[in-house]
């Protein structure tokens, strides 16, 4: 089933629930009340602190986004890229090129304008939806993209080379377009971190997409209930597919636009978020201000937390136990995964096994996993070797770059260039990366 199905079935289960909350603490308003009550006040022009959408008005977003990607000559197949911050337009867009039958292109907001202008090229991209945060940078390359037939621009005074955005989607049909999508088509393309030169542009299928969701709610039981709370980019796999746990069952998802920890606490709990996916360094901040006293946890609701789970990184042992001792109560999970394994899950460590904290842990839901010398074959347990993983969320290749994919994919398995072992309980531990000549 195509993960587009899902947005679909969750708009006539769900309509008027809340899908999504985009929350700004730098337009919070002065007067002491919470989040979740300022909500329903009237927001002061120009205060864009606390937006939320329905599960209706995404579906009904997403399909305007299509329509209006086919009325401007978009093909099946065709690539779209998304240029924003994290908003509330984020998912509507990008879930609109994929019920155009487009292929979502999302771009790391870090980049520099020639990086733009590079994944643009690299990906064959013909669409572009860019925010107001970006202006500076495609103005000095919209010129060199004569193949972007289209700029859409997300935001208010929209710069002459591109088109609104918002002014252009009211005049599109919410209904969805009619547009065949499998399994097997394309769906969307993400660029590695390019620690090794330029970045790679990852294809992934429809499959690959569903299958990242089956993963993320098979490892952390996502219920209609939970609120998971979104802080790392959208452009990135895992941040993304995390939330797809969530998207499964139609749970609220809530972005917040910030790192402090008081905005995060503050978060958590006005909006009653249950799952809080972490990097290292916010987890380490949220400590330190609570050891600091600048977080006094008996100002908040937090006992509906339930899941604190970390990834993208290896996590320091002595962190899970510090976060332990201070939320003693929550379950913890660390993820391993790659933009190559459409993201975090094809190996994970599982809220059950705390006692193996500092292991990336063993095959993720429907994965399979090896480790081998430099001769594919594999090692005996306890020895180290190249880690390789497979399962349904491999990437199809790396897009007009045959030589990348034939190193990276063999027989299926991806070979991840991560020094591994595994110990006498069948646990993962990363090693190091692999040395290339």
């Amino acid at each position: 089933m195509p993960i587009t199905e899902i947005l679909a079935q969750n708009a006539k289960r769900f309509p008027i629930d809340t899908a999504l909350v985009e929350i700004n603490p730098e337009f919070e308003p002065s007067s002491r009340i919470t989040w979740r009550e300022y909500a329903l006040m009237q927001p002061q022009a120009g205060e864009p602190f606390r937006r939320e959408l329905s599960w209706l008005d995404f579906d009904k977003k997403a399909n305007r986004f299509a329509n209006l990607l086919l009325t401007r000559g978009c093909k099946k197949g065709d690539k779209v890229a998304i240029l924003l911050m994290n908003s509330l337009e984020w998912l509507p867009i990008y879930f609109g090129i994929l019920k155009a039958g487009a292929i979502a292109v999302p771009l790391n907001y870090r980049y520099t304008a020639e990086e733009i202008l590079y994944c643009l090229n690299k990906a064959d991209c013909t669409m572009l939806a860019f925010g107001p945060e970006f202006i500076g940078r495609m103005e000095e390359i919209y010129d060199r993209i004569p193949q972007i037939a289209h700029m859409f621009y997300v935001g208010e005074e929209c710069p002459s080379f591109a088109d609104s955005y918002d002014r252009m989607i009211r005049y599109c049909s919410s209904h969805a377009p009619d547009i065949s999508i499998s399994d097997d088509d394309d769906a969307a393309i993400y660029f590695s971190s390019g620690t090794t030169g330029f970045p790679k542009a990852i294809l992934h299928t429809h499959q690959s997409l569903m299958h990242s969701a089956k993963t993320e709610q098979n490892h952390h039981k996502q219920t209609h209930e939970d609120v998971f709370l979104c802080i790392p980019p959208l452009y990135h796999t895992g941040a993304k597919m995390h939330w797809f746990g969530s998207f499964l069952v139609g749970g609220k998802a809530v972005l917040l636009k910030g790192t402090k920890p008081e905005w995060i606490i503050k978060a958590v709990s006005d909006e009653q978020c249950t799952i809080v996916w972490h990097l290292v360094p916010c987890a380490q901040d949220i400590l330190d201000a609570i050891d600091r006293g600048d977080i006094n946890l008996g100002n908040y609701k937090l006992d509906q937390w339930r899941l604190m789970h970390i990834g993208a990184q290896p996590v320091p042992p002595s962190l899970i136990k510090r976060w332990m001792s201070v939320f003693p109560n929550h379950k913890y999970d660390t993820n391993y995964g790659l933009s190559e394994s459409i993201g975090p899950g094809c190996v994970h460590l599982g809220m059950d096994n705390i006692d193996k904290v500092g292991a990336i842990g063993k095959a993720g839901y429907g994965w399979q996993t090896k480790i081998v010398d430099e001769n594919s074959n594999p090692v005996k347990q306890g020895e180290v070797g190249e880690l390789c993983v497979k399962g349904p969320g491999v990437m199809k290749c790396y897009y007009k770059d045959e030589k990348s994919t034939n190193e990276s994919l063999k027989d299926g398995w991806l070979y991840t260039g991560d020094m591994a072992m595994e110990d006498e309980d069948g646990f993962i531990y990363l090693v190091d990366r692999k040395r290339t000549s």
